[in-house]
């Protein structure tokens, strides 16, 4: 089963749209809608009445525009005037047998991620979002989706949170599994309103709050190039490695890779700095990638694979370097060509990171779940992701960073070498800001990753290609995360192993076994592209 899971929102905004508090109460109007209220002021307010209203908000309340998704949005306060609450969503299994266990998930995590702050949601609102296949109508999805729907509302009716709306949203138009009247909610679907027009889109322009294309559109500016220049960086990458992994691997010339390392990070991070910013997602990604020659990218990926060199380029976290940095990281991750996947985990958890620092925490949960799907024993990654998802300040993280860069600084310049902090120093701090203890430094993936790139036309790709390590076992030495598969969409690259062999985030609550590659956290959301919700 394909599953592409995510959600939006953080405990700590998980009843505002782009900052302002939405309120709701119940209405017993024609159209059954609990009217949606935004005040932040007094003298700013908006009220969503209508399944028009509810179906036009839906971006907002989550900052992108879904794809093939389910999304349950928390309603509190039903006897009066209330808010929104948390907002969860998951991927709409491939397989009809799935849809039980999904919906289930999905609605176990919100109400149980509510309830641990302290507000059991009263009500919800579902949304099932996906466009028609070749030759199929929107009323034909709509049909198709309706046991998907009346699988979540019996979900939700189980934990005693009815579903008070289910609206399917597909090719430009809306259906309400809900009503059946023909003059509100007729059988060919109402149409959507015009993107940006209604009023909530106008109080969100106020409001400076943005709402971005669909997550594939995010994730596509992580993943590796797939254009003529993927050849010629792999062939870099293959003449690199043999000059810098045996390096690497001895103990007596590593400290020396790393220096060279720091010195031509330092160096790009400024040339990237100085660079003029570019308007538009795609040609400004495209500028980035000039300014970063192959044989640098590749000594960078490689240099990367070591915890103290990629441990001191992540205090590139704020201020003048960070915007700079997310830009390095990210082209970094695109140059991860085949069979290099693996590789892409330091880039793209650094990503992560540096975009979390920054208030970013869609960008940052779906970069961290695709570090997890590249490897997914890479700890570093799966100590900031279990942090955003249960909803830490990165603050506490920052402040051991920049604790570390100010020691160093009071060092002789002889004194401080860049890969004398020994293994796991990214784990154990993040450990103690998150209090949780790894389970052991990622060592062996670390080693793993750097022998396979000394036989870069063999081995590797050989086990690329199966999606194992090289002696064809399954890696088991540090309990998995159960991070989202499919943070990759469309058809797989050859030599990337499959997003469906990618499992989802355990819970620590007890719930159903979850359709394998799905789950809801107990916090109220779905591990990979999104957060947490409530």
């Amino acid at each position: 089963m394909t599953n592409h899971s995510g959600t939006t929102g953080t405990p700590d905004n998980d009843d505002t749209v782009g900052g302002e508090r939405q309120h709701a109460r119940r209405t017993t109007g024609p159209d059954r809608m609990p009217a949606v209220r935004d005040r932040p002021l007094p003298e700013h307010q908006v009220t969503l009445r209508t399944p028009d209203e509810l179906a036009d908000a839906l971006p907002y309340l989550l900052g992108y525009r879904p794809e093939d998704s389910i999304v349950l949005v928390a309603l509190h306060d039903a006897g009066g005037r209330g808010r929104f609450g948390g907002r969860a969503r998951l991927g709409i299994p491939a397989s009809a047998d799935d849809w039980e266990s999904a919906a289930g998930q999905l609605a176990l995590g919100l109400v149980t991620g509510s309830e641990r702050r302290g507000a059991k949601p009263e009500q919800m609102v579902a949304f099932l979002c996906q466009e028609p296949a070749k030759g199929e109508t929107g009323r034909q999805v709509m049909e198709r989706l309706r046991p998907l729907a009346q699988k979540t509302r019996l979900a939700c009716g189980s934990l005693d949170v009815p579903v008070v709306e289910a609206l399917c949203i597909s090719d430009g138009r809306f259906w309400s599994y809900c009503c059946d009247r023909g003059e509100c909610c007729p059988p060919e679907g109402r149409p959507m309103g015009l993107p940006g027009t209604s009023v909530l889109a106008a109080a969100a322009a106020y409001a400076g709050v943005q709402v971005r294309g669909s997550l594939r559109q995010l994730r596509a500016r992580l993943q590796p190039l797939e254009t003529g220049a993927a050849l010629e960086q792999e062939v870099a990458l293959d003449t690199v490695a043999l000059q810098l992994v045996p390096r690497v691997l001895d103990e007596a010339t590593r400290a020396g890779v790393a220096a060279e390392t720091l010195e031509l990070a330092e160096r790009t991070l400024r040339r990237f700095a100085e660079a003029p910013l570019v308007s538009g997602t795609l040609i400004a990604d495209l500028s980035d990638d000039e300014l970063l020659a192959h044989d640098e990218a590749a000594r960078l990926i490689l240099g990367l694979q070591d915890r103290a060199t990629r441990d001191r380029v992540a205090e590139w976290m704020e201020g003048g370097e960070a915007a700079p940095a997310l830009r390095l990281w990210r082209a970094l991750a695109r140059r991860c060509v085949r069979p290099y996947h693996e590789h892409a985990a330091a880039p793209l958890t650094l990503a992560g990171w540096v975009a979390w620092s920054s208030g970013d925490d869609l960008e940052a949960r779906e970069a961290f779940a695709m570090a997890l799907a590249a490897d997914p024993d890479y700890l570093f990654a799966r100590l900031l992701h279990q942090a955003c998802n249960e909803g830490l300040d990165p603050e506490s993280i920052r402040r051991c960073l920049r604790a570390e860069r100010t020691g160093r600084s009071r060092e002789s310049a002889g004194a401080a070498e860049p890969s004398g902090e020994g293994s796991g120093g990214a784990g154990r701090r993040l450990a103690g800001a998150a209090q949780e203890a790894p389970d052991e430094p990622d060592t062996a993936s670390e080693e793993r990753r750097l022998a396979r790139s000394r036989h870069p036309s063999s081995a590797s790709r050989g086990a690329s290609r199966a999606g194992k390590s090289p002696g064809g076992e399954r890696r088991a030495r540090i309990p998995r995360p159960r991070t989202a598969a499919g943070t990759h969409p469309g058809p797989a690259r050859p030599g990337t192993p499959s997003p469906n062999a990618t499992r989802g985030t355990a819970d620590r609550a007890p719930r159903k076994r979850p359709a394998r590659g799905t789950t809801a956290r107990s916090d109220g959301g779905c591990d990979g592209g999104g957060g947490t919700a409530e």
